[in-house]
């Protein structure tokens, strides 16, 4: 039938390829699927300058909430991070670590989605709470690959603090109302209350002194500075003095009294002005230049088509000032390198098939027909990203190279054993027909024993199945419909090809 009605057959695959295309720019894009690693990462951030105790107690409630589920197993928290230069954060930020039963012990219809907005509802009635949820290994990968917990990162650059500020919160404002931004917020950008001395030069050289002199009281007021030394035995112990708790106050460090070169004692008072501020948290500063950061958690939307959408809003609503630029990083950069990878490697993997075939049959015409195979596999494996909501990812791009392999040896089995009959001396459409049935068991076998075995993990749903169900949809997809091409498009074309061949 397919050698009888070689229009029909060239014009649905041409229409199948066709819708493919047009399909494959409706799929979403990412990285990579998120995985699942049994546990549960939630980061919280009290008010800035809140104490241990408060922090603790709060702390304790949070614990109180999570363990409360019939899904957790332990609950462990820690406030702060050591103070080191590695990854210091303050006794505000605390880190839950949250270890989940296997899904299998889950109520019916409860999904990560779901628990995760349960805790959310529980969580948020705490007040100047901030809160995210992630896990373990995914972030630590988030915090390596930008510093920032987020899937998507917007960094803000500039010279200027206050200024770097507004710029920063104006980026916020524009992308928070986006569909898919699930949680948008500015790294470290709370304000904490700050002790500022600020020393006036004049009236300290009426008194001859230096600058150096009021820092030297004031760090031994406040900081402690050692005295002297205790020997016990061969061990030595420095004595340092400073002022008691209680006297380090704002108005006991006005009244800390400043000795002179000429004898009297002047209070600091006199001498500097002392005041509470509101300060930065953190200063950011990356290539030399302060940055501040926006950090992007993505729900229930794909990466590509959100990160597009952010940045048309970004370029048309805020225009920066002179020295100030912004750039997009996170997972999205991960994206973005990876996908420049693949499409080199794609190309020179269909060169280099190409260079093989062609070797092997010394025939560019034969060669062409098998990488016809090519798209062909890509059909089915577009499709079946549709069908089962699956985004477009590097899984998933690895799978279509696998797929290439597995197309062009179905095209080499049937061309091959086409070529085969008509060197015995069969008419074209004999050797087409014959061979496509003799074959025809062939690529039934090779296909199907390749998509059962893809079979498990495409169904999978344990831990760590999330990276390998993209690529095993693939295959299976493109499997399915290189298999059935092969077996009615490849002999069309190959018996066009020779009629025009024996024509001439």
């Amino acid at each position: 039938w397919a050698l009888a009605n070689r229009e029909v057959v060239i014009l649905v695959a041409v229409v199948l390829l066709g819708a493919s295309i047009w399909t494959v720019t409706g799929l979403g894009t990412e990285f990579l699927p998120e995985l699942n690693e049994g546990t549960m990462w939630v980061n919280i951030n009290f008010p800035p300058g809140i104490s241990m105790n408060e922090s603790r107690r709060l702390s304790a409630m949070v614990r109180d909430i999570l363990r409360n589920s019939e899904v957790v197993r332990t609950v462990t928290s820690k406030a702060g991070r050591p103070d080191d230069g590695t990854d210091p954060k303050p006794i505000n930020m605390t880190e839950f670590f949250v270890d989940l039963k296997p899904p299998a012990e889950w109520p019916q219809g409860l999904t990560r989605e779901k628990l995760i907005e349960q805790f959310s509802q529980k969580i948020s009635v705490l007040p100047g709470v901030e809160l995210s949820f992630s896990q373990p290994i995914r972030d630590n990968v988030l915090e390596s690959i930008s510093q920032i917990d987020g899937q998507i990162v917007i960094k803000v650059f500039g010279p200027e603090g206050d200024e770097l500020r507004l710029q920063t919160e104006k980026v916020l404002h524009s992308i928070s109302g986006i569909r898919g931004v699930g949680r948008a917020y500015i790294d470290r950008a709370g304000r904490i209350p700050q002790l500022q001395i600020e020393v006036d030069r004049e009236k300290c050289a009426r008194y001859g002194l230096n600058v150096s002199d009021i820092q030297d009281v004031i760090e031994t007021a406040l900081g402690g500075k050692e005295a002297t030394e205790v020997w016990e035995g061969d061990r030595r112990f420095g004595v340092a003095v400073r002022l008691k708790e209680e006297e380090r106050g704002i108005d006991a460090i006005k009244r800390i009294l400043v000795d002179t070169p000429a004898g009297p004692r002047i209070p600091l008072d006199a001498l500097a002005s002392v005041s509470v501020k509101q300060g930065s948290l953190n200063i950011s500063r990356e290539l030399g230049t302060r940055v501040m950061a926006v950090g992007i958690f993505i729900q229930n939307r794909d990466m590509g088509s959100l990160v597009g959408e952010m940045q048309d809003r970004v370029a048309k609503e805020i225009k920066l000032p002179t020295g100030y630029y912004i750039t997009w990083g996170g997972e999205f950069e991960n994206q973005q390198r990876a996908m420049k990878r693949l499409a080199l490697i794609v190309p020179v993997s269909v060169l280099l098939i190409f260079a093989l075939l062609l070797n092997a049959f010394g025939s560019a015409k034969n060669a062409a027909l098998i990488l016809m195979n090519v798209p062909f596999a890509l059909i089915g494996g577009i499709f079946a990203l549709k069908m089962t909501g699956i985004h477009l990812s590097v899984s998933a791009a690895i799978g279509f190279i696998a797929l290439f392999g597995q197309a062009v040896l179905n095209g080499v089995v049937m061309v091959s054993y086409f070529n085969q009959l008509q060197d015995e001396g069969m008419r074209t459409f004999d050797a087409v027909l014959n061979g496509a049935l003799v074959r025809l068991r062939t690529v039934l076998m090779t296909g199907t024993l390749a998509m059962l075995g893809l079979l498990p993990m495409a169904l999978s749903h344990g831990i760590g199945s999330e990276t390998q169900k993209p690529l095993a949809v693939v295959v299976i997809g493109g499997l399915i419909s290189a298999t059935l091409l092969t077996m009615f498009v490849l002999p069309v074309v190959y018996f066009l090809f020779a009629d025009k061949e024996l024509a001439f």
